[in-house]
């Protein structure tokens, strides 16, 4: 058996193989497949490659199980076949390695979302990768490999893992772009400081980019740890040849690069995506014999500290935020985007509705994925107009639904940037709503995160950070709310999402739409421990088919029986409005006492009869002033900058909270 990994490493570089997927698709094996499926299915072939790579130079090759974790097994129907596959891979590894090198267990992310963005937290994350783990070490490896990796949280949950079950050396290696960051704009500088915290025996990148842009990355990461380093790039960026993607960068350029990683302090050096034995072997001939290139001493610096500014308070944050602070009964109206560009016919209605005294002008994000015009530029759009209202003063503020759906979290957070310098402030995050079961869609939803994962990226830009932890400079001033939906068929559910909604930094809320006071109550005692100001959403009705279409096919919302009856006994399309806004009128009286503000929604809600509505409490205080246990925090607050779980992986939703 070769000595003690971590003991050769002190003295000199080792060399890796190269791209274990490139080899197998370059022996015939379809993108479509399951490459760690062949550890059990074509075995021999893995063990050739394994060995093309040793033959060419490489002293230490990785096991094909880069994406042998449950979550993307499962995608291949194989997710109980979790420890055999990565079991047969070390062994076929070992079994073509000999004791001429090294075997390492290579493990990448799990493909799913982690706290602070997604549903899975950190404890459950590495329950997954123990289970690899202990497949690996069954067949015998010498040492872990956690590799392209874009989670700074992700990464330090697998070197846990693999920490609590083994004290087999770890090679953590994050993937960045051709700007030296990660997906989520973390900087090198701090990948090294954190990769170095959590005791990860050697700190590097890996994949991604070619050798030029990973060199300049390797070097800002050697500033920051005394850690050996590992660079293992891609062969340059691949190109389109006769419908294949291939990758073109020569042997004899890689070759080059490897010498100046050493000279960075690199001694862990390879190859990921493209690379081929071919490339090993230059490489090989480069370090020599024995991987006989010297190793500089480096001095480590201590990196940037990442340190959150203090945020604006939330009753500064706009007027809407300082009103409900002061205790007001604040008072909303929706107005749904055209689905055409044009949108002075529109603004004259709001105009009306502002004049008459209401708070905000809530603009939805579509709820039925249809196509219409933007609600960012509909609401600044609606922000500007309302200057001109009332001499010059905003007569009314706006609110933007901002929904997680068709955007992923970069995407989602240069928009938020975008509306805060548009200057607004108030937003409401929702999930949004995909297609439902057996609906036709050519839009394909996104879905990157849910609700409560945007939630933590306000929190983040209230900060002054990015979601890579980068400062933004100035924090933003957002006051931001949630949807609740007291009618939930999953009432656990929903009130534990609401209470992770609290916990990422939420000021207020949305509950509704009400048509059952009495559900509404019990939702409310039910959140008790995290209240925050609550706006209940009274839908005005619009005819027997609205009121029949929300009872039967809206999960979630429920028309009581007397209420569909007097919309039947109106008898006709007029007097079926006029029983909307009575019901609506009587409902907003019925939980005013229960509620800090209200918001009038549906095509009705914008009419001027809606003004009568709302008239009576538009300007007054609050029926019952209370504490707010929820702006403290069930977790540590937003001053934790934290999250747990949600469904934004998950399942339908037939609701968009």
């Amino acid at each position: 058996m070769p000595r003690p990994f971590l003991d050769v490493l002190a003295e000199r570089p080792v060399l890796f193989d190269g791209g274990t997927g490139t080899e197998l698709y370059g022996r015939g094996v379809f993108l479509n497949r399951c490459y760690e499926e062949l550890n059990l299915t074509r075995p021999e072939l893995v063990e050739e490659v394994h060995r093309a790579f040793l033959r060419a130079g490489a002293e230490a090759i990785e096991t094909n199980t880069f994406g042998a974790n449950r979550p993307r097994l499962e995608a291949s129907g194989l997710g109980d076949r979790v420890r055999a596959i990565n079991g047969e891979g070390a062994r076929a590894a070992r079994r073509a390695a000999g004791a001429r090198g090294w075997v390492a267990g290579a493990i990448g992310p799990l493909g799913i979302r982690l706290e602070p963005w997604g549903p899975t937290t950190v404890d459950e994350a590495m329950a997954l990768f123990q289970e690899q783990i202990e497949g690996l070490l069954e067949g015998g490896v010498d040492l872990f490999v956690l590799e392209t990796f874009s989670d700074l949280v992700e990464i330090q949950a697998a070197v846990r893992a693999v920490r609590a079950a083994s004290d087999l050396p770890v090679v953590a290696m994050m993937t960045v772009n051709e700007e030296g960051r990660t997906p989520e704009g973390v900087p090198p500088e701090w990948l090294g400081q954190k990769l170095d915290a959590a005791g990860a025996d050697v700190v590097g990148v890996n994949c991604s980019v070619g050798p030029a842009p990973m060199l300049s990355v390797l070097e800002a990461i050697a500033a920051t740890t005394a850690r050996p380093l590992a660079a293992m790039p891609n062969a340059g960026i691949p190109r389109s040849v006769d419908g294949r993607m291939l990758y073109l960068t020569s042997p004899a350029y890689m070759a080059r690069y490897v010498r100046r990683f050493v000279e960075a302090g690199a001694r862990v050096v390879g190859g990921c995506c493209g690379v081929t034995p071919e490339h090993i072997g230059a490489m090989r001939e480069v370090l020599g014999p024995a991987g006989s290139a010297g190793v500089a001493p480096r001095v480590a610096v201590a990196a940037p500290a990442i340190v959150p500014r203090r945020p604006v308070p939330e009753r500064e944050r706009s007027t809407l935020a300082r009103k409900v602070a002061e205790g007001r009964f604040v008072t909303l109206v929706e107005a749904a985007p055209p689905r055409g560009w044009e949108t002075e016919e529109l603004l004259r209605s709001l105009a009306a509705i502002a004049r008459g005294g209401v708070d905000a002008i809530l603009i939805p994000d579509d709820p039925r994925v249809t196509a219409r015009m933007s609600p960012l530029a509909l609401a600044s759009l609606l922000a500007c107009a309302a200057g001109n209202w009332n001499g010059g003063e905003p007569a009314v503020e706006t609110v933007l639904s901002y929904s997680c759906r068709d955007r992923n979290l970069l995407g989602m957070q240069g928009d938020l940037l975008g509306a805060h310098a548009l200057g607004l402030r108030n937003v409401m995050l929702v999930t949004g709503q995909g297609p439902r079961p057996g609906e036709a869609s050519w839009a394909r939803p996104v879905f990157d995160i849910d609700a409560i994962g945007l939630a933590n990226v306000v929190s983040r830009l209230n900060h002054g950070l990015d979601v890579g932890d980068v400062p933004i400079g100035e924090p933003t001033r957002f006051f931001a709310g949630c949807e609740a939906l007291p009618g939930a068929p999953n009432q656990d559910e929903e009130v534990r999402r609401f209470e992770w909604k609290v916990d990422a930094g939420v000021g207020w809320a949305v509950a509704g739409p009400v048509f059952d006071v009495e559900a509404l109550a019990r939702f409310l005692e039910r959140i008790a421990a995290v209240r925050i100001p609550v706006v209940a959403e009274i839908r005005i009705l619009s005819s027997l088919r609205d009121a029949e279409f929300l009872n039967d096919e809206v999960p979630g919302v429920t028309v009581p029986a007397a209420i569909l009856e007097r919309m039947a006994a109106a008898g006709d399309p007029p007097r079926e409005a006029e029983a909307g806004f009575a019901i609506a009128r009587e409902l907003l009286a019925a939980v005013h006492p229960l509620v800090e503000g209200c918001l009038l929604s549906g095509p009705l809600a914008h009419d001027p009869r809606a003004l009568e509505v709302v008239a009576p409490w538009i300007g007054g205080p609050v029926a019952v002033r209370r504490e707010f246990p929820g702006h403290i925090g069930i977790k540590g607050g937003a001053e934790g900058l934290r999250y747990a779980g949600s469904d934004a992986a998950g399942e339908d939703r037939p609701t968009s909270s």
